[in-house]
C-alpha cells in the first residue's frame, strides 16, 4: 500500500526474500508505531527504488519481515541541486538540512564562514556530520525520496570556492543587492546542475562574496525583503524547483 509507513534500511533488498529488520527501524516500528504481524511497510535502501514488505515475526528487539516486490519508483528533481549553506546555529542547519531534502536537493556542503558562528572540528564535525546524514535518512521516509542525498563533510568556504567548478553549472550566491533575479536568469538545461550558496547570520562577508564572484557565483536577491539565513535558502530552494523543476508542473495538475 502506497500509505504503508517507509523505513531507510540501508542494506541488500530483494523481492522474495526474508530479513530482519536494522535495530533502530524495528525499534521505531514496532514500539512507536506499534506495527505487528503481517503489517505492511515500505523499505528503500537508498540506491534507488523501494520495496514493499510485510512483518512476518516480531520477538522483542527483533523483526522479521518478508520482501514482497520491488516497486521502480523514484521521486528525484530533474535538477541536480547542490545547496551550499554556511554552517547555522543551533538547530537551524538540523531545518535547513531536512527541509532542503523535502525540497529535492542532491547533495548538501556545509561551509564554514567568516560570519559563521559554529566553528566544527575534528570528532565534534564527524558527530555533526553522522547527525545530518541521520535528518537526510528521516526525510526521505517522509518525503517519499528513496535516493539518499550526499552531505560531505564541511570545510571552510574559502578552500571550497578554490576547487573550480565543471562547465555548465548554474552557480547562485544569495545577496541583499544581488544583480540578479531567478525570473531574469535562463532556465538549465534538461538535468541541469545548479549551486547554491547561502551565507550564514549576516550574510556573507564582502570578500567572500568577491571570491564567490571570482569562482563563477552570480548574485541572486528574492525580493525586496531581507531573509533569514535559515529562510532564504528554503525560499531560493523552492522558487528553482518552481522555475526550473518539479514544483512547476504539479502545481499546475492540481
Amino acid at each position: 500500500m502506497v500509505n504503508d509507513p517507509r523505513f531507510h534500511c540501508p542494506m541488500p533488498l530483494a523481492a522474495g526474500t526474508q530479513t530482519d529488520l536494522p535495530e533502530r527501524v524495528a525499534h521505531h516500528a514496532v514500539r512507536v508505531l506499534r506495527l505487528r504481524h503481517g503489517d505492511g511497510l515500505t523499505l528503500f535502501n537508498g540506491a534507488g527504488g523501494e520495496y514493499a514488505a510485510r512483518i512476518v515475526g516480531c520477538e522483542r528487539a527483533r523483526v522479521r519481515v518478508e520482501v514482497l516486490e520491488r516497486r521502480d519508483t523514484e521521486r528525484e528533481s530533474p535538477l541536480s541541486i547542490t545547496l551550499v549553506q554556511a554552517l547555522q546555529a543551533g538547530e537551524r542547519m538540523d531545518l535547513t538540512v531536512q527541509k532542503a531534502v523535502e525540497l529535492g536537493v542532491e547533495r548538501v556542503v556545509p561551509v564554514i564562514s567568516r560570519r559563521s558562528v559554529v566553528r566544527l572540528a575534528d570528532q565534534r564535525a564527524v558527530r555533526r556530520l553522522e547527525h545530518w546524514r541521520g535528518i537526510v535518512a528521516a526525510s526521505c521516509e517522509q518525503c517519499g525520496r528513496n535516493r539518499l542525498p550526499e552531505v560531505v563533510v564541511p570545510e571552510s568556504l574559502e578552500h571550497w570556492l578554490a576547487r573550480g567548478v565543471e562547465p555548465g553549472v548554474h552557480r547562485l550566491m544569495l545577496a541583499p543587492a544581488g544583480r540578479h533575479s531567478l525570473a531574469s536568469l535562463p532556465a538549465p538545461s534538461v538535468g541541469g546542475r545548479v549551486e547554491l550558496l547561502v551565507g550564514a547570520e549576516g550574510g556573507l562577508a564582502p570578500e567572500e562574496i568577491v571570491m564567490a564572484r571570482l569562482a563563477g557565483f552570480l548574485s541572486l536577491r528574492l525580493g525586496p525583503r531581507i531573509l533569514r539565513t535559515e529562510t532564504a535558502g528554503l525560499a531560493a530552494l523552492a522558487a528553482i524547483q518552481f522555475l526550473w523543476g518539479d514544483l512547476k508542473e504539479e502545481m499546475t495538475d492540481v
